[in-house]
Parts: structure tokens; C-alpha cells; sequence
């Protein structure tokens, strides 16, 4: 079972505004630094996990 979504909020490396962001992920709209996708709180979703996610449909 997945966690629901976390906000959370740090300093901008670049210039020093406070951020908010999602399960650790930031880009700040001040300056428009954005920290690497790695450095978040858990693991990203695959295209799988998209409700838009193209289905097969079953062949008949």
C-alpha cells in the first residue's frame, strides 16, 4: 500500500526563499532551481501506475 502524498518544505539552495514541495521534491518559483528527482522521499511512479496509462484490451 502506497503512502498518501507528504507536504514538505526547505530553503532554496540558489537563493534562500522558503519552499514547499511534495515528499521532498522542490523547485522554487523565485529563481527557478529545482532539486534532483533522486533526492526525494521515496520512489517516483512508473507510467504504469498512471490512470492514463494505455491499456491492452482483452482480444477477442
Amino acid at each position: 500500500m502506497s503512502r498518501p502524498p507528504e507536504i514538505t518544505r526547505t530553503e532554496c539552495r540558489q537563493c534562500g526563499t522558503e519552499i514547499y514541495g511534495v515528499n521532498g521534491r522542490y523547485s522554487c518559483t523565485v529563481c527557478g532551481w529545482v532539486n534532483p528527482w533522486y533526492e526525494g522521499h521515496g520512489e517516483l511512479p512508473t507510467a504504469k501506475d498512471d490512470p492514463d496509462y494505455p491499456r491492452r484490451r482483452n482480444a477477442r
